[in-house]
Parts: structure tokens; sequence; C-alpha cells
């Protein structure tokens, strides 16, 4: 598998500093090979000043740090507008309608591969880079998007929408590092934030509780929690603050006559305004045998038949085997070898073969294995 073409030394290449130990060690090893290297900083989201979750002003101060450090000029700009339009909009849009999106995938290829590159650009630029944990190789057909050496940091799964055009002008220099060797290079190098917490909140949001968070734009709708059978056993706050497979805030402790097992979301009636939850984390009703998706986005030419491959329904899933049949109209039908908990319209299905990623699309419908007996 061969490495993307490198840019030629002494290009001019702009990193995505985000405040974090891998953006600062992805600036670090494009300096050391040679590259004329700056820094770009994007603050996206805007936030009022008690906000205690806010952590921009930090993360640009440590940003700065890093800079000033490896002696690169830093730039700082703010795409809020682009990213409230592109992507903040969307993810309430679906929240609304009940389903669960993933705004990371959108932010990736609206803000730091749209947005953020296209600024890099006009700065003079010939490459964009970032700390994300992937691999660009060069393939027969332009660029192709592999897994990281580190699977526990793959970040391929969100990166899949991104254009070609667009990765073809992408460097992400950690992808062939584990995590613990980034740190190590960053604590060498003496980068002041070798030793940083990483982030893992909603992209450019950051780490806050959610529910609390979703309150701030969407009204609570009330509405009954059922058993499958139509038992009520409780009221939840809307069926937007929850996602299939949830255990977690649901106000349901031990029932008269059931077993102490906890409590999942299994299926969300939006006619009746329901949410449906079953016990036990493996139940039936919580299984999937297949989806399909809306518009599949290809990072190579679509196959002309059906293949098998493996497929995430959502980050960090261990890959699943299916059979992967292109629909008309540019959709995709995903069958899998064993059933599937949780599939949740709304998140992203993604394909792979062997560590290349073949693209994704959003999950709009979902077979279950077992049908829900009718609400009394």
């Amino acid at each position: 598998m061969a490495a993307a073409p490198p840019p030629p030394p002494d290009s001019c290449v702009i990193v995505a500093l985000s405040g974090g130990v891998d953006s600062a060690v992805a600036a670090l090893l494009l300096k050391e090979q040679g590259h004329r290297v700056q820094g770009l900083f994007m603050s996206n989201w805007e936030e009022s000043e008690d906000d205690i979750w806010c952590t921009a002003a930090q993360d640009f101060q440590d940003a700065r740090a890093v800079a000033a450090h490896l002696d690169i000029p830093l730039h700082r700009v703010s795409f809020a507008a682009e990213y409230r339009a592109r992507v903040f909009e969307h993810f309430l849009a679906e929240h609304r309608a009940g389903r669960t999106p993933n705004p990371d995938v959108l932010c990736n290829r609206e803000i730091k591969f749209g947005a953020a590159l296209g600024y890099a650009r006009r700065l003079g630029a010939s490459h964009f880079a970032t700390g994300h944990y992937a691999r660009l190789t060069a393939g027969a057909d332009g660029v192709e998007l592999h897994k990281a050496l580190d699977a526990g940091k793959d970040q391929s799964y969100f990166l899949h929408a991104v254009a070609p055009a667009e990765l073809a002008a992408t460097l992400m220099p950690l992808g062939s590092l584990e995590k613990r060797q980034v740190r190590e290079r960053a604590r060498r190098a003496g980068l002041p934030v070798f030793d940083k917490p990483d982030s893992t909140g909603i992209c450019f949001i950051g780490e806050r509780p959610f529910r609390e968070f979703l309150e701030r734009y969407l009204p609570r709708t009330p509405g009954p929690v059922e058993s499958p059978e139509g038992e009520r056993l409780g009221t939840h706050h809307g069926l937007a603050f929850y996602t299939l497979g949830q255990r977690g805030g649901l106000g349901l402790g031990g029932r008269p006559g059931r077993p102490e097992a906890p409590w999942y979301v299994a299926a969300k009636d939006a006619a009746r305004n329901a949410l449906v939850v079953v016990q036990g984390h493996d139940h039936p009703l919580l299984a999937s045998t297949a989806l399909t998706t809306g518009s599949w986005h290809w990072l190579g030419p679509a196959p002309a038949g059906a293949l098998r491959c493996t497929v995430k329904v959502r980050y960090r899933q261990a890959d699943q085997r299916a059979l992967l049949t292109p629909l008309e109209g540019g959709t995709v039908h995903l069958e899998f070898a064993e059933p599937q908990r949780a599939v949740t319209p709304g998140q992203y299905a993604v394909a792979y073969e062997g560590t290349r990623c073949l693209g994704g699309g959003v999950i709009e419908n979902v077979t279950a294995a077992l049908r829900r007996p009718a609400a009394a």
C-alpha cells in the first residue's frame, strides 16, 4: 500500500491547530520534514462568557503556545456562521424528526475539509493538514482513505463523506502512529500540550450534558414510555432527547412483577409520541438484520453489483460482515451476516474492504429482526 505522494520540500502546509496534542504533533512532524508550516485555529461555536463548558478560549491559548514553541505563524478564523448553517441546523432538524444525527461527519465535510481547506488555499497553502488518525494512500483510482494503524483511535468513519479531491490535498501525518507514540513525541519535543486530555465532545461544541444542551434549542414534548405490549411505564421528555439502545436517563427503576434488569430504548413511535423500552442489553427487539441508506457517498468508483464487505453502523463498533447492494437512485441496501444491535436512523453506515474505506451513507430504514407486538 503506497503512501499518497507527499508535497515537495519547502512547500507551504497549513495545519488545523486545535490546541490539542494530535494537531500539535502533526505540525511538529511536518516541520521536521522541511515544510513551511503554518497553523490555523478555528473557533466555530459562539459561546457566552459564562458558559462553564466553553473551552475555545483555553484551546486558542494552547494553540498559540504550540505555534510559539514551533516558531510557526498562527492564523485565527471563525466559521461559526458556516457551522450553524451547514452542520448545526441539520443536527437540530434531525433531532426534531426523532432521529439521531452524527454532526462530526458533516463537520469534517463542510467545515474542516470545506471552509477551512478553502481558507488555507487562499492563504497560499499547497496542502492542508490535520491531526486525524487515518491514512491516505495512492491507489489506481486516486487517493484512498484507509484506517489508522492504531485501531483504537482510527477516525476514518468520520471522514468517509469528504470528497476525494479534498483528501488529495490533505496530509494526515499521524495515521501510521499509535497514540502513545504521539504523546511521547510531544513530550520529547517539549510541546506544552503533551499531556492535555483528549476531547471527546460534539465537533466544535465540546463536552457538556447533552440533554440540557439540546433543550436550549428544542422544546420538550412529553409522552408515554411504554413496554412493547403497550404498558405505560413512565413519561419521557421528548423523542428528540433519546436514541435507540440508550440506557441512562429513562427514569425507570424496578417494576413490580418484572426482573431487576436495566431498561433500553428499543423504538420511537412518532405517530403516538411514545418511547418503547425493553429490558436487557441483548433484547431481540434491539436487533436488526438489514438497513437501507440515503444517498451513498463513494470514495472511489461505485461497484457494478453487490459486494461483500465489512461495515460500521456507529463509531468504535467492530467491523461487521455484510452484503452491500447498490440501489437505484444512489442508495444502498446492507444485509448483515449477523443481527446488529441498536441500528439507528440518522447515524451513518460506513463500508470497508480490508482497511480501505469505501464510503458511507445515512441510515434511513432498518429491518428489525423481530416484529414489535401491536400496542394495546
